[in-house]
């Protein structure tokens, strides 16, 4: 189940969707390939509207997939290659996925800050195999267990499931609601 309720985050005061997660996720695949950038899911031409999250995540990944943006529904799924998220550290990049309505990030592999940023906006990052998940599968995504049905071929991937604390900060809807949630850090 996806609830979308509203968060104001503490750095740029403005209101980005607060997606609250069950462990399991059900939506369709968006493939993409290896080296997909920071200035590919957020376009540094649309730099002015980085104060403006909603409005910049009309325009998420629109330079990989010109139709994304608009037709990505709640709940469905990025799905990469190898080296997700690479570039700047633009902490924005992981927040407009998950204003879109990404559930979560499936991909071989993903830069180091772009994981962290993603898992501290409160969006599921899991690396796993991805070659034989294809544009329009139906996916269901167990992020406690890591482990990934793909309903339209029957396959099952599987992959290291994510840290207990790192499940707490998404179960709590991000870092900053997590910290006021807990005073710190909840590590077990």
């Amino acid at each position: 189940m996806l609830n979308v309720g509203w968060l104001l985050t503490t750095n740029s005061q403005q209101l980005i969707p607060d997606q609250v997660y069950t462990m399991k996720l059900k939506g369709r695949a968006w493939k993409f390939g290896d080296d997909i950038s920071t200035d590919l899911i957020a376009p540094g031409r649309l730099f002015h509207l980085r104060t403006n999250l909603p409005g910049l995540a009309k325009h998420v990944l629109e330079d990989a997939d010109p139709d994304f943006a608009k037709k990505v529904k709640p709940g469905d799924f990025v799905v990469a290659g190898r080296n997700f998220g690479l570039g700047s550290s633009r902490e924005h990049a992981a927040a407009i996925i998950k204003i879109a309505g990404v559930g979560a990030v499936l991909a071989q592999s993903v830069a180091r800050i772009f994981y962290r940023n993603a898992i501290n906006v409160g969006l599921p990052v899991l690396i796993c195999d991805t070659s034989q998940m294809d544009a329009g599968d139906e996916l269901e995504v167990d992020v406690g267990a890591g482990k990934i049905k793909n309903l339209t071929k029957g396959a099952v991937v599987e992959t290291k499931p994510l840290p207990k604390a790192m499940l707490n900060i998404l179960e709590d809807g991000g870092l900053v609601e997590h910290f006021k949630k807990h005073g710190g850090f909840k590590l077990d």
